[in-house]
Order: structure tokens, then sequence, then C-alpha cells
């Protein structure tokens, strides 16, 4: 049925006479007919057919009588309908259905017409006297008397009362009907509801289905009634029905076995009567015949509550089934406020009376159902539960902590001996619960961060994940049912992810100072920047709190100092701050709470004092406040104690109802009465039982001298003996079982508890939730996974992996990422050890292996950024399908244009690629291992049989396999690294590098090397991928190619692989990183270190390269340090067969033109082109092409001299440095030099001329010519003499044009040099050794004989060397004695001794003349030097003679 609308004012409806049955013909003749019918049955009867039989002058029954005068006079209204007054064609009927003289058959007759005409749209708010004819019908039906002929009619009349009753109240007119009506219709729908259930089965079926047609008519109204305040405000209605402890039914409720088969209606409104449900007050009287409205609502619906309590109030019929009954009529109650609470929805907030009953007697009565051995009544329960949550739970926040503390968690986990059934019913319902997108954050928000309230969300994901998990038995609908709760909390998460508005920062939080952790207010409710940190502020004291309870239960002093310490308590402790400890925090132990609170030491009693001063009473019944107040601790055992104890009580207790009580003594000695009464009435040793009387005489004057009401103390009696006074409460958080006490207790919580928090679908503490239930869910899934055997379960836990990673990766949590991972990579079966015959057909056949391993990579390529450890496990999976061949070939590429490529194809690259072609599958395909497998296997190709075709079964397992692997995108993880973070990047290397070190300490098989190959290729593509940040990484990188490199003596797969990878990062990654290029540089003198064998094996695949390297990057090597090693490594290849044309053309493209030499790699390049120049490996083409180079390379030194030529700072610094590389240039030429083969050595010999004449603008320095001279000439000179002498000399050809090249050299540079170097003091020295030098060629011997070239050159060179001298004023006699008749006289010794005829031929005849005087007056001089020097003097004849 829908929503019923409030019908228009009558004004403003609408008529409609045009047609149907508002036409003045069709409406008569229809109600004729049904008086004709009535008239009809009636006259079956004998009774009623003598009236007619008789003489003319006897009268007729009334009833025909007023059939008869309605069908007379019907015909004669001429007006229109809606102006005749209804119960003018009512009333006649309407005295049929309520005189006790008719059958069964006659009375139902007469209630169809009824019907009929009310169905009809006859009445409506435009008709005439319309608000007498709907209350008239009502009452009429309502007490509608019958006689009652057979069952069978019977149960016919009744159910025509339920028609007609809800005709009435469909109908528009309803709304003219009074509170009262409309509680009497209901009343009497629901006594024939009880009367049906002795009749038969259709009955009760239709007088249940009426009911709820009816409430749902009622409740429909909710809408449209306006709120009525006033009733509560003015306590005018239902003042003392609400919040009583007595679940008395509003309704009366009475078996209709009336001999007559009446329906009695309750007495009017004011009388009393016992089976009435209106209250006696003449207020209430008035609310209840107004017009139909609130007041009525409120009255059904605590009708409704209270029929959950119907078999406290029922006695049953004979022919009624108990156990059916203890069932049935719960379970028909619990429809019908389910039905009403689905109507009426929110509306309920805005009515106050509604509001109280949901709040109170509904609660209470659901939690006393939800304990019920009846699983149909349980899920009922909850239903309704779920329903108020839906509409109401801002208002229930404390009664819906109860119900799942007291119900759900007591079935759930069976603490309440409850059957499988039983806690299914509970499981489905949290799980329904859990499916609500804002339960679990605000059960979290308002119950779990609250102090005084129980960690239900805690306790709820505790229970799931725990009824997850199969103990000692196989997987059963609870485990599933409990993994769907969780996975559906974390999708509700997960649906709030993207609706965060700005992420509130978490502020840590740190008690600095005491403040009452009770007190504590958020300033705004409504606003996240305030009640976010807020609530976690007070989880975060909470957890405090917690840690110092159980310290107090350990030991109670410790535990308060604890809390001082933690500034919970304050340093000083004061009574009411212990009090207020004892009583707001949960989980206390309460025998040290009771012991703490009966000692007789005075800061104990006060803190007693202050303790009861917190509870409130008001308006309580002693035994309801004496239950309340002993079960927040247990009573000792002492007498003193008990009194200190109660005296507190009882004076507390005065303070708020001193109505009965005349002073605190009468509550202490009443209270201590109702603890003897508790130990006598429920203690089993104590025989004789008191009894009322008793109880009654004992308390006799104690009330200020008189007696206290007999009716007082009577109802004290009973509530002592019905409900035991529990002395020795419970121990822990939350309600073990619902007690009145309790229950008042939490009505009186929730007035002054905080209030609601909404979330409103935003993940403001998803975060916070997600932490505590990660890992008991993580390990639920994982169990239910590893015992599940269906499809289904397989993808609800890994949809469930897959939400627990994306919401550990929005948060942040590598740990619970890493788990997750860890746990997936188990169920891959990839990691496990054991090997199988097919690994396809095994892995391609297990679904759950399957899907595992999809969600691993798919963990990987989303959520990579946040793993850690988590990587070891990834890369052991992908190392395992890389073993048994199921990985593409390409996994290890790069992502980038790669035209690198090792000229051997490594054998898994081979294996790799059947796996992704459609080429057939052949059964056991296993790769031998070993040299002596490969060669087996190559003697066998001829002789083995032909293999066995494939089944259906291994192709749609391989075809499987093939699926999987390509869904999982493995080759993503490495060629999008460069989108991780830096910390899962590193781990993700280190894992890496673990797992191929690992296999390095095992020195394993080949196939376990290939492993190793493999994972070195995954580290060279992640180091390629992520050359912007190569800084992080290359330190790892490096350190294991080198642990490779320097641990290999013998060629193989793996050292070849760190060689070409170490040479390919190098390439790649010198143009993007100038920082790290020396270091990369560095990074190949590795290849330095290698084995000399290996070194051998892969030389010339290094030059190429090498050479790559240099061709790509020559620009980027900027660094000594760099150049260093490329030379060195091109140096090496000159002496290798295979490698040197390659190093040399290399060496060609750096020092062609000076193209790319620089000052940085001058030195280093000259000796390398050297070490070319030198070597026998190749043609003497070659050894001379270096040496063009390296006199090319002058032009280089001349442009930077240039270049710095006007440059200020540092000019002598650079000359210095560009003398050096000349003076490192002609000493690498003066080497080859002395090369055994004549063209290399005289070429050599001839550019080494040529770059010590050319270089006048290198602006070289006196000392450098004279270290020339020293170190390069004159030791050229020298080792050209010692080998025409030596034994070696047939093994040089062509000497002699050495020599005569040497003497070109000699005078050329000589005279080059000689501005330079006269000046110096040195120069006789050079100049002695100049000619020491030609003195020595032109005396040699070739072949026992003289050069007659250097017999003809070396005169001519010593006569241009002399007259260059001479015309210089160098060689000059008239010098200073001290210099020039040194130079003059040492001259012209040499000379005489190389060429006696030169010096006629260089001096004039006057200079000769000078000469010979000269001689003479030095030698004349000599000898008398020496004449003195022996003592011998001279006479004066003999000095002047001498002179």
């Amino acid at each position: 049925m829908g929503r019923m609308k409030f019908p228009p004012p009558i004004e403003e409806a609408v008529e409609d006479h045009g047609g149907g049955w508002n036409t003045r013909a069709t409406l008569p003749c229809m109600i004729n007919s049904e008086i004709g019918t009535v008239l009809a049955v009636m006259r079956r009867n004998v009774r009623w057919g003598g009236h007619y039989m008789g003489d003319e002058n006897q009268l007729e029954h009334p009833l025909v009588q007023s059939l008869k005068t309605l069908r007379n006079q019907m015909f004669a209204w001429d007006q229109q309908w809606h102006t005749i007054d209804p119960v003018n064609y009512l009333q006649p009927f309407l005295d049929v259905i309520q005189s006790d003289e008719t059958g069964a058959p006659i009375t139902g007759v007469a209630l169809s017409s009824v019907y009929k005409i009310v169905t009809l749209d006859i009445l409506n708010l435009n008709t005439v006297n319309i608000d007498k004819a709907m209350p008239l019908i009502a009452d009429s039906v309502t007490s509608c008397r019958f006689e009652v002929t057979d069952p069978a009619s019977e149960e016919v009349v009744l159910m025509k009362i339920l028609q007609v009753l809800l005709a009435c109240m469909k109908s528009k007119a309803s709304v003219v009907l009074s509170n009262q009506h409309v509680c009497n219709i209901v009343s009497t729908c629901f006594r024939v509801v009880n009367q049906a259930g002795s009749k038969g089965e259709l009955l009760q079926r239709i007088s249940r289905h009426t009911m709820h047609e009816l409430i749902r008519c009622i409740i429909s109204r909710l809408h449209n009634v306006e709120n009525q305040s006033s009733l509560t405000e003015d306590g005018l209605f239902l003042k003392s029905e609400l919040g009583r402890l007595d679940r008395d039914p509003a309704f009366g409720i009475m078996q209709v076995e009336n001999g007559n088969g009446s329906l009695d209606t309750p007495g009017e409104a004011s009388s009393v009567d016992e089976n009435g449900m209106v209250s006696k007050h003449d207020s209430v009287v008035q609310l209840m015949s107004g017009p139909f409205g609130l007041p009525c609502i409120v009255e059904i619906f605590h009708f409704l509550c209270s029929l959950l309590n119907i078999s406290e109030h029922i006695e049953m019929g004979p022919r009624s089934n108990p156990v059916t009954y203890e069932e049935d009529m719960p379970l028909f109650a619990l429809g019908l406020i389910n039905s009403a609470i689905e109507l009426a929805g929110p509306s309920i907030r805005i009515h106050l009376q509604l509001l109280s009953l949901v709040k109170d007697e509904l609660f209470y009565n659901l939690m006393q159902l939800g304990l019920s051995t009846s699983p149909l009544i349980i899920s009922m329960v909850c239903n309704i539960v779920l329903n108020l949550y839906h509409h109401l739970h801002s208002e229930l926040k404390l009664q819906i902590e109860a119900f799942f503390s007291c119900v759900i968690l007591r079935l759930a986990k069976n603490r309440h001996g409850a059957s499988y059934q039983q806690q299914e019913v509970a499981m489905e319902a949290l799980v329904d619960f859990c499916r609500q997108k804002n339960f679990m954050a605000e059960m979290y928000a308002n119950l779990d961060c609250e102090i005084t309230c129980d960690n239900t969300f805690e306790e709820l994901v505790n229970l799931l994940s725990q009824s997850a998990f199969p103990v000692n038995s196989p997987l059963s609908a609870m485990h599933i049912l409990a993994l769907d709760g969780l996975i559906a909390i974390v999708k509700g998460m997960v649906s709030r992810i993207n609706k965060s508005p700005q992420i509130l920062d978490e502020v840590p939080f740190k008690l600095e100072r005491y403040t009452p952790f009770w007190t504590a207010k958020c300033d705004n409710y409504s606003d996240p920047n305030h009640w976010v940190q807020y609530i976690r502020h007070r989880k975060y004291i909470k957890k405090k709190l917690m840690a110092g309870v159980d310290h107090f239960n350990r030991e109670p002093n410790k535990g308060l100092e604890f809390l001082q310490g933690i500034h919970l308590l304050p340093e000083k402790l004061d009574p009411h701050s212990v009090a207020c400890f004892f009583h707001y925090t949960s989980g206390l132990d309460k025998n040290y709470v009771g012991e703490f609170l009966g000692n007789h030491d005075e800061f104990c009693i006060r803190v007693l004092h202050e303790f009861a001063k917190i509870f409130d009473f008001q308006d309580m019944n002693l035994d309801t406040a004496l239950r309340l107040f002993l079960d927040t601790f247990r009573l000792p055992g002492e007498s003193q104690k008990i009194q200190r104890v109660l005296e507190a009580f009882s004076e507390r207790y005065y303070e708020q109802s001193p109505h009965i009580l005349a002073n605190k003594d009468a509550a202490l000695l009443l209270s201590y009465s109702l603890i003897m009464l508790n130990t006598d009435q429920h203690n089993v040793q104590v025989k004789k039982k008191m009894t009322k009387e008793d109880f009654i005489r004992n308390n006799r004057h104690i009330n200020g001298g008189n007696d206290l009401p007999r009716e007082y103390l009577s109802e004290l009696y009973h509530a002592i003996c019905k409900n035991e006074l529990k002395t020795i409460p419970e121990q822990g958080a939350g309600f073990p079982e619902m007690t009145p006490s309790h229950w008042i207790d939490i009505m009186q919580k929730s007035k002054k508890t905080s209030p609601y928090i909404f979330c409103n679908s935003l993940p403001f503490l998803d975060q916070d939730m997600f932490a505590i239930m990660c890992g008991p869910t993580i390990a639920a899934i994982s169990v239910v996974f590893d015992y599940a055997e269906h499809d289904e379960v397989f993808h609800s836990c890994i949809e469930g992996f897959l939400v627990l990673a994306k919401l550990s990766a929005s948060y942040h949590l590598g740990d619970v990422l890493d788990d997750l991972v860890t746990s997936l990579c188990r169920f891959t079966t990839l990691t496990n050890s054991s090997s199988v015959d097919e690994p396809a057909m095994e892995f391609g056949d297990d679904l759950k292996a399957r899907l595992a391993t999809e969600a691993v990579f798919n963990l990987a390529n989303q959520y990579g950024d946040f793993i850690r450890i988590g990587w070891r496990g990834i890369l052991d999976c992908i190392l395992r399908l890389n073993k048994l061949g199921f990985l593409p070939a390409r996994v290890a590429s790069d992502a980038t244009s790669d035209e690198y490529d090792t000229s051997a194809d490594t054998e898994h690259g081979k294996l790799n690629s059947q796996i992704t072609s459609q080429a057939p599958i052949i059964v056991n395909l296993r790769k031998p291992s070993g040299l002596m497998g490969r060669f087996s296997q190559l003697l066998s190709l001829d002789t083995e049989e032909p293999r066995s075709q494939p089944t259906e079964q291994q192709i749609a397992a391989h075809n499987c396999t093939i699926q999987t692997i390509q869904k999982c995108h493995i080759d993503s993880i490495f060629t999008e690294s460069k989108f991780l973070q830096a910390d899962s990047l590193l781990n993700l290397v280190h894992a890496l590098i673990s797992a191929a070190a690992q296999i390095q300490k095992d020195n394993g098989l080949l196939d376990d090397e290939d492993i190793a190959v493999f994972c070195l290729e995954l580290l060279i593509a992640i180091t390629l991928n992520n050359r912007d940040r190569i800084v992080i990484l290359w330190q790892s990188v490096y350190d294991h190619i080198a642990s490779i490199v320097q641990s290999t003596s013998i060629p193989s797969p793996l050292v070849e692989k760190a060689v070409f990878g170490l040479l390919k990062i190098c390439q790649r990654l010198l143009p993007y990183k100038e920082n790290l290029a020396d270091e990369l540089m560095r990074s190949l003198q590795l290849i330095l270190k290698l084995d000399a064998r290996v070194a051998d094996a892969y030389c010339e695949n290094i030059t190429h390269e090498v050479t790559r390297l240099v061709k790509t990057n020559a620009t980027h090597i900027k660094s000594p340090v760099g150049w260093r090693t490329i030379t060195s490594l091109l140096s090496i290849t000159a002496r290798h067969p295979e490698a040197s044309e390659c190093g040399f053309e290399a060496l060609l493209f750096i020092m062609s033109d000076g193209a790319h030499l620089s000052p940085a790699n001058y030195i280093l390049c000259i000796e390398a082109a050297r070490q070319f120049a030198q070597s026998r490996v190749g043609l003497a083409v070659r050894s001379v092409r270096a040496l063009d180079l390296m006199a090319e390379s002058v032009r280089c030194l001349v442009r930077w001299s240039l270049d710095t030529k006007d440059a200020k700072e540092g000019a002598e610094k650079i000359s210095q440095g560009l003398q050096e590389m000349w003076l490192r240039l002609v000493h690498g030429l003066k080497k080859v030099c002395l090369d055994q083969r004549d063209e290399v050595r005289n070429h050599a010999l001839s550019l080494l001329q040529r770059c010590m004449v050319g270089v006048e603008d290198i602006r070289l320095s006196p000392e450098s010519w004279l270290q020339c001279f020293d170190t390069v000439i004159f030791t050229l000179l020298d080792e050209l003499l010692d080998i025409v002498q030596g034994q070696s000399r047939n093994e040089y050809r062509n000497m002699e044009t050495s020599l005569v090249l040497a003497m070109k050299l000699l005078s050329k540079v000589f005279l080059q040099s000689l501005e330079d170097l006269a000046p110096l003091s040195s120069f006789i020295e050079l100049w002695a050794s100049f000619l020491s030098q030609m003195e020595k060629y032109i005396k040699v011997k070739i072949r026992s004989r003289r050069s007659e070239k250097l017999q003809e050159l070396i005169p001519e060179l010593l006569k241009n060397t002399l007259l260059v001298m001479k015309a210089g004023r160098i060689l000059n006699n008239k010098a200073p004695i001290s210099a020039a008749d040194n130079l003059w006289e040492l001259t012209w010794v040499h000379v005489n001794d190389i060429v006696p005829s030169l010096k006629t031929e260089v001096l004039s005849i006057e200079e000769l003349a000078q000469d010979a005087a000269a001689i003479v007056v030095d030698k004349d001089a000599k000898e008398a030097k020496k004449r003195t020097e022996s003592g011998h003097a001279l006479s004066l004849d003999e000095g002047i003679q001498a002179a």
C-alpha cells in the first residue's frame, strides 16, 4: 500500500456529479440492492421470517422496519447525494451490525453492504455530516455483535469486520475520525488477530495482513502531521508512560471467546477500563477525542512496542501451541514495527513522543528479543535496528552501542551459548551494517574515540577477522560471511578516497599538563576542522587511559601514579578527579575499585562521596538506583566498608529523591534491608525465604519513626525477588546482559552524551581506522583464500587484496603493502622451491595461483611507489617465471631506442620467445642443464622418437598461462620504474642485487647463472630508465657490477653482461649527467681490472663499445679522469690483433684535426698515440699515421696559446701547462724515434724536428728548451749511437739516415732556441754538449766505416751554427774573459777536433791573428800562473820579458 496523502479541506474539494456513483439513479439502485440482500438473508431465519407471516396488525422487527423505511425513502431523494446525510442510509445497516440478535450470516451481509458504500467513494469530505457518519461507522463496526452459529460463518464475519475497518482508514474521509476512533479500530483489528490464533489459517493470514495494511495506512500520515510539542511540554500525554520500567501494554488485549460472538470495545475514555488503551486523565481524553493526528500515532506506536512483551500479558487459549506462539506473536509485532519505521522514517525525529518511544521502550524490547533462540526473531530485530540506524542514527548513539555489545557481539562470539543459526543471523546483520557506507566510520568517530564508550569498531573488526578463520574445520558460510563484512568495510573506505576535501594535517598529540578528560568538549561538532582533531585527541587520551587501566588492574597505587605521570590525573590527587576516573573509565577491575571506595582512609572516604555525587538518581526507584550504583564496583565484604558505601549512596539518593523517604537514614536502612532481602532470596543456602509480609514487618518505623507505604515496600520486594541485585558485577567493559538498571544508565548517559558526529562520506578518519584493521584483515583474507575451493571466493579474496592495496597506497602505508605482496606471492606457487614436470600446465590449471599472480603484478604496477621489502617476493616470482620460460623475451628492455645488442643471444631469450609465440605446445619442455646435457641432446636428435601431441587440457592450460602473463604487464614494472618514488626504487634495486648475489653465492648451475644474468639485465634496464636520478642508484649498481667483474676469472655470460652493461650505461647516461661523468668514466676502470683471459675474450667487443662511447659522447667527457680511462682502454687495444684497428679508429676520431683534443686529454691522447705508433700489430702505415696525429697536435697547442695570449689572470699557469704538454709530446716522439722500423723511426725524427722548430707561438721558456735538450735531444742522440754501436745494430736498418736526421734535428733546434738559450749561464755547458755530439757523430762508424753522409753533413751544420753564433755576437773573442774566453776557447778546441780546417773558413785574417796572439798570451799567462803556484818567484826582468 502506498503512502496516504492528506486530503484537501472541504471547501477546496472538487465535486464531480457528471457520472459514476454520484448520479441520482445509480446509487439508489445499488443501496436498494444491498437492502434486498440483507432482507433476503434475514428471511432465512425463522425468527425474522415469523414477522412476515403473522397478522397484518403485528409490527415488524425494528431492524427490518428500518431497512424497509430506507427503501421507501431512498428513491424519493432527488437532491445530490453529497447533500444527503449518510447517516440516513447507513444507520439501518449499522443497526444490524450492532444487534446481538442477528446471526453471523446476516451480520456478514450487512458488513459487506457497508464496505461497498465506503469503497465506492460516496463518502468524502464534501459529503454533508461526514464528521458524524465516519465515527458512526467506526463505532458500529468495532462494537459489532452477532450470534455464533458455526465457526466458518464466524470467521467470515471477522474477515468482513477487518475489511470494513481497513476501508474506513483508506477512505479520504478518514481524516474526520478522532484519535480515539483510530485507536479503537487498531485495537479491534488486533483482537481479531489474537482471536484468529484459534481459528482457520485463512483468517489468521487475512487478519495479519489487514493489521499490517492498517498500520501502514496510519503511519503514512505521519509525514503530514505537525509536531505537537505542547503535548510533552505540558505533560498532558503519556508522560507517565515513557521511560518507565514496567512494560505493561497500552492496549487491552483480551481473548474473544464470548458466547455471543461480540467484539467488546473499551469503555468510555474517562472511565476506568482495565483493558482500555487511554489514560484516565481528562486532558488525555480531550486529546484523544481530537482529530486524527499525532496522539493517535504515538499511542499506536506505544502499543506496537508493548506487543514485544506480549508473551507476558496474554493467556493462551486451549488450542494454542506455546512454542509456536512464543515465536509467532513477536514476529508479527516486529513486522508491524518494521513497517511503521520504514514508513515513518526520519519523521520520527521531529516528533519527540515517538522519538522517546524508539529510544527507550522500543530499543529495550528489541535487545531483549535479540537474544531469542529463534533465528527469525533475531533477524527481524536486526532488520529493525538497521532501519532505525538508517533513519535515526544521530539520535541513537548509545542505543546502537548497547545493541552491538549486548546482542550482536554476544551472539556472534557465542558468549550466550548461541546456536550456529543464531551466530549466522547475527553475522549477517553485522555484514549488513558494514555495507552502510558511513556506519563503521561513524562508529569509530562516535564510540571508539569517546572515552566513556566501548571500542565498538575495533571489536566488530576483530570479530569479523576472527570469524573468518577456519579453526580445525573446512571453510563454511560463516567464514565467507565474515570475509564479506571485512571487504565491505574497506570498500566503503575506498569509495571515500576520492571524495576527500582538503586533507587535515594530523597534529602529533602530547599531554603536557593536566586537564580533566571527562570535561573536554568540541567547539563545533559540525565542522571537520574542529571535530577531527578533537576526536583524534580523544582517541589518543583513550589509549593512554587504557594503559593506565592496565597498570591500575595490576596495582592500583602504581596505576594512579602512572596516570599522574602522563597528566591524566593531577600531580596532587584530589577526591573529585579520582572519583571521575573511577566513574568514566571502563575496564577497571571492580574489585580494586570497591576496595578503594570502602577503605577507611580519609581520602578514600572523600573519593567515595564524590563518586556518589556523580550519579543521577532523579525520579528513580531505590532498587534501581542501588543496582545502578553497585554495578560500577564490587561491594566489599566487610560490614564497615559496606556501611560507608551505603551511607554515601543513601545521602546522594535522598538529595535527589526525597518524595517518600523522610531522611537519609531511612534511605540507609532501606538499602540495608534490600541487600539482606537479596541475599535471602537468591542465596541457595538459605532454605527458608523471607515473605513479603516479613519484609514489610522488618521495615516498620524506619521512615522517621513512621511506616513506609505498603505498596512501595511491596514493589521493592517484588523487584528484588524477580531480579537479583548483583553485588558482584561483571568485569570488563560493555554490558554482558541488558538489565533494567543498565538500560536506565544508558538513557541517562544519552541525555548527556556528546552530539553525534556525521562523516558525510568523507574520509577524515579512514586512515586511523585502516591502521587498526589492516593487519587482521590481511590475515583473514589470506586464510580464507588459502582454504577456499570455489571461484567466487577466489575472486572475492582478490578483490579484498586489491582494495587493501589501494588503501595502503593512498595512506602511504608501505609496511601494509609489503605484507599484502608477501601474502599474495605465497599463493602464486612461483616462490615454491618444488619443481613439477609440467610447470605451464600446472600453473594454467591453478586458478588461485593465476589470480594471485595477476594481483601481485597489479600491485607492483599500480602501487609500486609504496612497496619496500615486498619487491623481493615480486622478483622471486619474476625469476621463477623466467626460469620456467614464461616471460616475454624483452621484459628487461629499457623503453628507449636501443641499438645495443650483444653479439651472442642468451639462451633464456630464445626459450622465452616460445611462450609468446603461438607455436605448437610441446609437452614437458625442459631445458637440459650443463654442457653434457646439451651435447647429449644434440646426439639424440636423429634417434629421438616423435613427441606426443598435447591434449586439449594441456592446450587450455598453456593458453591460460599465456593470458595470465600478458595481463601481468611484467615489463611495465621496469620500463615505468622511472616513475617510482626514490625509496621504492632503491628497494627494487637492492632486491635485484640481493637475488643475484644469492645466486652467485650459491655458485649454482647454468640455470642459476642465467637467472643472475637476467637479474643483471633488469638492473641495467632500471638504471637506464632512471637516468634523471642515477645518483641515488649508481653506487649500488656499480658495486654489484664490480663484484661480478672482480670475482670472475674465466669468460662467462654473467661477466659479459656486466662489462657491456656498464659500457651501455655510460653510453646512455653521459649526455644527461655531467655531474656524474667522472664517476661513470671511472667505473670503466673495472674493465682494466678484468682477468687477462676474460679481457682477451671480450677485447674486440669492448673496443667497439668504447669506440661507440667516444664517438657519441666525446664532447661530454671533459675531465682528465674520464679521458684517462678511455685512453687506457684504447692503449691496451694497440697490442691486440683484433681490437687494435677499432681502437685506433677511436683515437683517430679524437685527435684528427684536434676536434676533441683538450688540455684535459692532450697528454693522455699523445701517450695513446705513441702506444699505437710503437705497436708492431698492424702495418707500419698505422704507426706513421699515429705519429702524424702526434705531430699535428702541435697546432692545438699553438691555438690554445694564442687563445690565452691576452689572458691576464692565470696566464703563467696556462703557459706552463702548454709547455708541459709540448714536452710530453716531444718525449713521446723521442721514444718512437728509437723504433726498429726505419720508416717509422725516420718519420718520427722528422716529425720531432717539426714539433721543435715550429713552436714560436707557444712561447717556450729557456728552461723548457734546456729540459728538451737534456731529456730529449741529447738522450735521443746517445741512444741512437748506442744502437749503432751495440749488439742489436743488425736489427735496425738504414741507421745512417736516422743519424743524419738526428744531426739535422740537433742543429735546427739549437739554432731555433739559440736566442733564448744564449743569455743563460748554463749555455756554455749546452754548447759543449752540442759540440760533443757533433764530434761523436762525425767519428761514428757504421758497419766498421765512417758515414760519408755524416762526414759531409756535420761540417756544414757546424759551420752554419758557428756563423750564426758569430753573427749574433754570441761567439766573440772580444767578450769579457770570464765568459767569452771560455766559450771561444771551448768552441775552437772542439772545432779543431771535429773539423780542423773549419776555423779558417769561419774567421777572417784579422780574427785569426788576434786569435793567435790571444792564444800566445793566454799560454804565457797560464805558464806564469803555474810557476807562481809552484812557489818560484819571478825576477823583474823575467816578469818584464814575460809581459
